[in-house]
């Protein structure tokens, strides 16, 4: 067996170690960038899904509480209710939907509903008749009611009510830790005069 007398070797190049180094470096900076960006990215998306929760949260509400609302005093065959009592822990909308002459407290009648403000787990609850209060909406900061006369002055007097005033306040379910006001939770205001048709017959 003939071996050759000499082995030519390609003359190979490799990294240095140097340029290792700095290669890995470049690398190590774009990636916290990236990484950076995508988590800020991350911040403001979910800041925006809270923001955007809670308006539907304080606009839905509302539109509940404008439509039951609306129906209030509602008695076509007459009846011996106003329509909406007066109280300052609750607001109580009553009308005879099945025409009896009469208002039903039954939990599934919806003649007799009752909104309350739970202020210790920020929540308006709503109870039908007799039944218990059901959580209507949650992470609500402020839930506020007036009532006003024919003349749109505040009264006292359940007979003399013509609108109610509402006001509520959500707030975020979670805190912003880039918003510095109110211990990180963003809140949204909305208000409504309602004036249910039926409380002037």
């Amino acid at each position: 067996m003939n071996f050759p007398r000499s082995i030519k070797f390609r003359n190979l190049e490799g990294f240095t170690l140097v340029e290792l180094m700095v290669s890995m470096g470049i690398g190590m900076v774009i990636l916290a960038a990236v990484t950076t960006t995508f988590m800020s990215q991350t911040r403001i998306y979910n800041a925006q899904e809270q923001i955007n929760e809670m308006q539907q949260n304080a606009r839905g509400v509302l539109d509940i509480l404008s439509r039951e609302l609306k129906m209030a005093g509602y008695k076509p065959n007459g009846g011996g209710f106003n329509g909406v009592t007066y109280s300052t822990t609750q607001l109580m909308v009553q009308a005879d939907l099945n025409s009896d002459g009469a208002i039903s407290t039954s939990s599934t009648a919806n003649e007799q509903i009752t909104y309350a403000f739970d202020s210790a787990n920020q929540q308006i609850t709503r109870a039908v008749g007799s039944g218990s209060a059901q959580v209507l909406a949650e992470h609500i900061a402020a839930f506020t009611f007036n009532y006003l006369d024919s003349a749109g002055a505040a009264t006292t007097v359940s007979a003399n009510i013509r609108q109610v005033s509402i006001t509520i306040t959500a707030k975020t379910a979670k805190p912003d830790p880039n918003y510095t006001s109110d211990d990180g939770y963003r809140t949204y205001t909305m208000s409504a005069t309602i004036t249910p048709g039926n409380l002037a017959l």
